[in-house]
């Protein structure tokens, strides 16, 4: 008897214990799959704000503050536009001065808690930028699409993408670029945007199935009379495009593809995020396996590569891969090994001290040539 009861308390702990690290794993695992559009990253810091005065603002000292170029500084019901740390002006070992471009919405005041966002511009290409444009909804799969259209006189579109912690705001800190060399664009939401219909199950997906709504755009670009169509895609905006590329019905119209910041491994990605969040590093495994089984997605995995390191894509179109080593969630060592096996076709241009979806706003100068050099041939 006590021999039979030791041996269903032992079940019953291991029991508990499966049930924990399944509860573990699905909470870790949240840190991608529910990723808030427009909300800060958990690799991403909270900062404080200790001061302004006329053009600057002081910050918490953060490896985050010392990043070079412009960035959106958004709080709760704030966003402002900062540009880079201020030489000659006094800080201390706690904080920084950047240049204080504007305040768009709202006040700062000291003692506000807010993060950088690579998002500068809020509200649309009209109140944001004195851009026309046209508010459009494209059919997909789910439902209405909101997309943002700004015409111009050449056919071939830029279908624009935004990632991981933003919203198709992200968009404008090219559109002016865009619209500078007549190049259409057609910023879009997708499944889980604001506006947009919800994923069936109401997770992020990491591109594997966001990947049709891009593919809807491109049917609705087509129908409108684009040519062809340049696929622009910031982390798994990204993604969506070299699925969109492989897959799609359409891809004879994609000429070629823009990649800021890829995610080239989910699992990579997820780990990332999941670490972020405190996850310890014994548990990170479980957050993996909680994705899969939440998402149905596999392993990244591939004969002869190790699980989390997966085989460089296959891209046959002109290929620009805008990244750099200071992105902490998704591995530029991926962009750089796709570049690397596929010469002929992807081109990768390295940016330092520049986060996720952010490789535009550390030097918003190089990386508008680099792409003006891309485009060139479709111009």
């Amino acid at each position: 008897m006590r021999t039979a009861r030791a041996t269903a308390a032992a079940v019953t702990a291991v029991i508990g214990a499966s049930v924990a690290a399944v509860a573990v794993g699905r909470v870790a695992s949240d840190a991608a799959l529910k990723a808030p559009p427009g909300r800060p990253l958990p690799t991403e810091p909270r900062l404080t704000v200790h001061g302004t005065a006329a053009g600057q603002i002081t910050l918490t000292r953060h490896l985050a503050t010392l990043r070079p170029g412009r960035y959106g500084l958004s709080g709760d019901g704030t966003h402002a536009v900062v540009g880079p740390v201020l030489d000659g002006v006094p800080d201390s070992a706690d904080t920084v001065v950047r240049r204080l471009e504007r305040v768009v919405r709202g006040t700062l005041d000291p003692g506000d808690r807010v993060w950088l966002t690579p998002n500068l511009y809020v509200g649309d290409p009209g109140t944001a930028l004195g851009l026309d444009h046209t508010d459009v909804d494209v059919p997909g799969e789910l439902g209405p699409l909101p997309a943002w259209f700004v015409p111009d006189v050449r056919d071939t579109w830029v279908l624009a993408v935004h990632g991981l912690g933003t919203t198709r705001e992200q968009a404008m800190n090219l559109m002016e670029f865009l619209h500078r060399h007549h190049f259409p664009v057609l910023a879009l939401t997708y499944r889980g945007d604001r506006g947009a219909p919800r994923s069936p199950d109401g997770l992020n997906h990491l591109g594997e199935t966001e990947w049709r709504d891009l593919d809807a755009a491109i049917r609705y670009a087509v129908d409108a009379g684009a040519q062809q169509v340049v696929l622009l895609g910031w982390s798994i905006g990204a993604t969506m495009a070299l699925r969109a590329a492989a897959r799609s019905t359409l891809r004879d119209h994609v000429a070629g593809l823009v990649l800021d910041s890829p995610v080239l491994s989910w699992e990579a990605t997820l780990r990332a995020l999941a670490a972020a969040r405190r996850t310890p590093g014994a548990l990170l495994p479980l957050a993996v396996r909680a994705a899969q089984g939440r998402t149905g997605r596999h392993g990244d995995h591939h004969g002869g590569h190790r699980p989390g390191t997966p085989g460089p894509e296959r891209v046959g179109i002109p290929t620009l891969i805008v990244h750099g080593p200071g992105d902490t969630v998704a591995p530029w060592q991926l962009s750089h090994r796709l570049a690397a096996a596929q010469p002929n076709t992807v081109t990768l241009h390295t940016v330092a001290d520049a986060p996720h979806g952010a490789m535009w706003n550390a030097d918003p100068h190089t990386y508008e040539e680099v792409l003006r050099r891309f485009l060139t041939p479709f111009m």
